[in-house]
């Protein structure tokens, strides 16, 4: 009180000098000491507090503290004045976000994530938040839960997180619209009249790209685009228990069934199936493998970089001590970041790959080029030469044009060294180029959508990704006009071939890896069914003998391939006759009724005019009736993809 009692007289002094005070004077001299102590005792809120004095904040100014002029009539003008500027300067940076780069730390409930980058996207994208994180997705919810903050007066409370509240959410598959994806548009297969067209002739096609990149679509709760659905890859995506040859001088072996097809009575499905011959692990030939790893802009997002580095470390573990391994990234430029080394020094590898990180441009062919230069510096004539492009597609630097690309893998692969491609992401994914580059470089597409397909395509399968048991593999079919009125091929539309093009060796087809299983369908309709859509014609020429109902026989399969060390290919045969019929879809083998559920899913994406009333129910009961052993419950999960098909929307909604 004492001290108190000091400071009102030196105020009375200060203010009235020496002389006595009236009544009205120390009245006055209360108020203002009042005032002083409720300032000096009371905490103002903690917007304030941290709005006037927190000088860590990188995003707000400090503000000077107000003169002791101030009454609680200017303070509360002052801090609607500072509230407004806080306002103003949350609306000016989110403006910035896409032309600045900028570090923040966001911490969500689902997920401690390290770091996030707001970086200045690339002109043909949008601004992208990128978790630099081994989580490869976050639920919608959880950045927006982050983002949305309020203060306990009730008063907003602006926060660098904030500012980012109309930036897309993080998810695997809700970063950018898959939309703007690009695939090459292809009409399905045509109905055939057999006597008009009796050889259908095609490349066989190992991809599985078409039902992983489907897959992710319909997981983010949205239909695939028509042209992302290759029927055969669907198909082909499953592991099947075909018969396999014995001896590896017979790559692979053929088998046929025909039965009843589920979705119209009057017709029936030819299935042929290849397995090819799986490779003893003990004698496997040494590799020589270059990765070409994609590190631009486009793939700095969770589920492009990230999960290629995983699937690139699952890789090395299981190559051998003696294979050899390069690594050519590309960005803005391309550069060799390890030179050919040994697989025994994998821990250097493992560095090398932890330290990837995304920006810039992309100068795909220039990686290209110089990835097939190391491959051939190092080239293994006893064994597997292969480069491995990881890469979301987006070739925005040097050679872009697909046709140019193309040209140059044709003439490369005459050096011995084959091109495989692991597609990543959406927004950009560019399939046509992937898919171009792929066939003309005698090596094989997959799509890495998550992590367990990054296990299946590079450790359960990585003999038939990486060791090649027959090249040039054609399949040319002969219908018997006798039996057969109309056929039509399932799939392949990309993969047709010329009749005279079967013998020619020159002509390039597709290659079958250690163990690898090829399924192609036909659907057939009998000479004598009803569901025949073409009518006869009136003037028709009289069937030659050799076509008279005497043969019994709905076809001949046969089959080309070369060896992979030779240059002339060799012939198989297979005749199509009632023995190879079923009568009954119960009696049918599981594998082939399972194929014919996927062959259904298929046209049913596609929109194809050959169901009739087949739905996705009949669907689903098809292939729940077909599973069978499953042992990697890949028939199951193909089960809830139906399921999802089934009430997932055309077009997805438009992000906020």
């Amino acid at each position: 009180m004492k001290r108190l009692n000091n400071t009102a007289c030196a105020v009375r002094q200060f203010i009235f000098g020496s002389k006595p005070m009236k009544n009205y004077q120390y009245a006055l001299i209360g108020s203002v000491c009042t005032v002083f102590i409720i300032l000096a005792v009371v905490p103002l809120p903690s917007f304030y507090t941290q709005s006037l004095f927190d000088t860590d904040s990188p995003d707000l100014e400090l503000v000077a503290e107000p003169t002791p002029q101030n009454d609680a009539s200017v303070l509360k003008e002052y801090q609607v004045t500072d509230t407004k500027f806080l306002l103003e300067k949350a609306a000016s940076d989110a403006q910035a976000i896409a032309k600045e780069e900028t570090k923040i730390e966001l911490q969500t409930p689902a997920s401690q994530m390290k770091a996030m980058t707001v970086r200045k996207a690339p002109q043909q994208h949008q601004t992208e938040i990128v978790a630099n994180s081994s989580e490869l997705a976050l639920p919608d919810s959880s950045p927006q839960m982050a983002m949305e903050s309020e203060s306990t007066d009730g008063l907003f409370n602006p926060s660098p997180t904030s500012m980012l509240k109309a930036a897309p959410s993080i998810s695997t598959y809700s970063n950018v619209l898959p939309s703007q994806d690009k695939f090459k548009t292809v009409a399905s297969n045509a109905l055939k009249i057999t006597k008009n067209e009796p050889v259908s002739t095609f490349s066989i096609d190992v991809d599985t790209a078409a039902y992983s990149y489907v897959r992710s679509i319909l997981n983010a709760n949205q239909l695939p685009a028509k042209d992302s659905v290759r029927v055969e890859e669907l198909i082909n995506y499953f592991p099947y228990s075909y018969p396999a040859p014995t001896d590896k001088s017979e790559p692979f072996k053929t088998s046929v069934a025909v039965f009843s097809t589920p979705w119209n009575k009057d017709t029936k499905l030819l299935h042929i199936g290849i397995k090819g011959y799986q490779l003893d692990t003990t004698h496997k030939p040494t590799a020589n493998l270059v990765f070409l790893v994609d590190t631009s802009g486009s793939m700095n997002q969770a589920n492009k970089l990230p999960l290629l580095k995983n699937a690139l470390k699952m890789l090395l573990d299981i190559l051998s001590a003696e294979d050899t391994v390069a690594i050519v990234t590309y960005a803005g430029s391309a550069g060799v970041a390890l030179a050919p080394t040994k697989v025994k020094d994998k821990v250097k590898m493992l560095h090398l790959i932890d330290e990837l990180g995304a920006e810039g441009s992309t100068a795909g062919a220039e990686g290209i080029r110089q990835a097939y230069q190391l491959a051939e510096q190092s080239y293994n004539p006893n064994g597997i030469n292969r480069v491995i492009l990881a890469t979301d597609g987006d070739f925005n630097v040097g050679i872009t044009d697909t046709s140019e690309l193309k040209d140059f893998v044709e003439r490369k692969r005459a050096s011995g060294v084959t091109l495989s491609v692991l597609g990543f992401g959406h927004g950009n994914y560019n399939d046509e180029l992937m898919q171009t580059l792929a066939q003309h470089g005698n090596g094989n597409a997959a799509y890495i959508d998550n992590i367990n397909e990054a296990r299946k395509v590079l450790v359960e399968e990585v003999n038939g990704t990486l060791f090649t048991i027959a090249k040039d593999v054609k399949i040319q079919v002969e219908f018997n006009p006798a039996q057969v009125a109309e056929y039509r091929l399932v799939g392949y539309e990309s993969r047709l071939l010329n009749t005279e093009d079967f013998k020619n060796d020159k002509v390039d087809a597709g290659d079958i890896g250690a163990g690898h299983s090829v399924t192609a369908v036909y659907e057939i309709t009998p000479a004598n069914s009803a569901a025949k859509l073409v009518d006869d014609l009136r003037y028709k020429e009289k069937a030659p003998k050799a076509l008279d109902k005497a043969s019994n026989e709905y076809g001949f399969v046969k089959v080309r391939y070369k060896l992979p060390t030779e240059d002339n290919s060799r012939l198989m045969t297979t005749q199509v006759t009632p023995e190879n019929e079923y009568k009954s879809l119960s009696e049918t083998p599981v594998d082939s009724v399972f194929v014919s559920s996927v062959a259904a899913f298929g046209q049913l994406l596609r929109g194809d005019s050959y169901l009739k009333d087949f739905n996705y129910d009949k669907v689903i009961d098809l292939a729940e009736k077909s599973k069978g052993e499953d042992k990697f419950g890949y028939r199951a999960e193909f089960v809830n993809l139906v399921r999802l098909a089934k009430n997932a929307p055309a077009l997805a909604p438009l992000q906020q």
